[in-house]
């Protein structure tokens, strides 16, 4: 005889607003009071949870952090910005849209990465292996988009497709977001129409 496991959607439902509201409060905390000054005590007071809730929903505060960097991550603009990509013909319109992607994906969430991860960083290895994921995925994502712009046969002649991702990366990367927009205060639309067209200029024929 098999027995069936009985899953409540009430306490499902339930337990997913807890973990919201666990992450809510933390989220707040950190980005004002910064990483190191927040105790589990203090995430679970503003939930209104009890200090034992937090561990069990979400975990400890480096699981925490790592929780509430995930949607940056994972943000689906990077798979939409890889599709329209592949079906374009026109290498100065590849750059440019990736530029975009890249703008979506820092705006969605700069608060959390510019507030927190950029101006001081938690030196936690938990958060670290999060980043490192990130910072791959980054990597993965330019270098399908040098893939395409190799298949249009757009490279300068100097510029091999490796060198290509490097200066992509350099380019569009995070830090180009956290130095303009970040600690020169320009504007997302500046940044992107300025990083799209160095970019061209760096890695494209005349």
């Amino acid at each position: 005889m098999t027995v069936r496991k009985y899953t409540s959607p009430r306490r499902a439902d339930a337990a997913a607003a807890t973990r919201e509201a666990i992450l809510t409060s933390a989220h707040a905390l950190f980005l004002s009071r910064g990483y190191v000054g927040v105790t589990i005590g203090e995430i679970a007071e503003a939930a209104k949870v009890a200090v034992p809730t937090v561990y069990s929903s979400v975990g400890n505060k480096p699981t925490i952090l790592a929780a509430l960097l995930e949607p940056a991550v994972t943000d689906p603009a990077v798979a939409d910005t890889l599709a329209a990509v592949a079906a374009c013909d026109d290498p100065r319109t590849v750059i440019a849209l990736t530029a975009e992607g890249t703008r979506i994906t820092h705006e969605r969430h700069w608060d959390l990465v510019y507030g927190l991860f950029y101006r001081n960083p938690p030196g936690e290895p938990a958060v670290k292996a999060v980043l490192d994921r990130g910072a791959d995925g980054y990597i993965q994502a330019l270098t399908q988009v040098v893939d395409r712009l190799v298949d249009l046969d757009a490279l300068c002649d100097e510029v091999s497709p490796s060198d290509a991702v490097d200066l992509l990366f350099f380019h569009l990367g995070p830090h180009a977001w956290m130095t303009l927009v970040g600690e020169r205060k320009w504007s997302f639309d500046r940044t992107q129409t300025w990083i799209a067209r160095a970019a061209c200029r760096a890695l494209l024929r005349n």
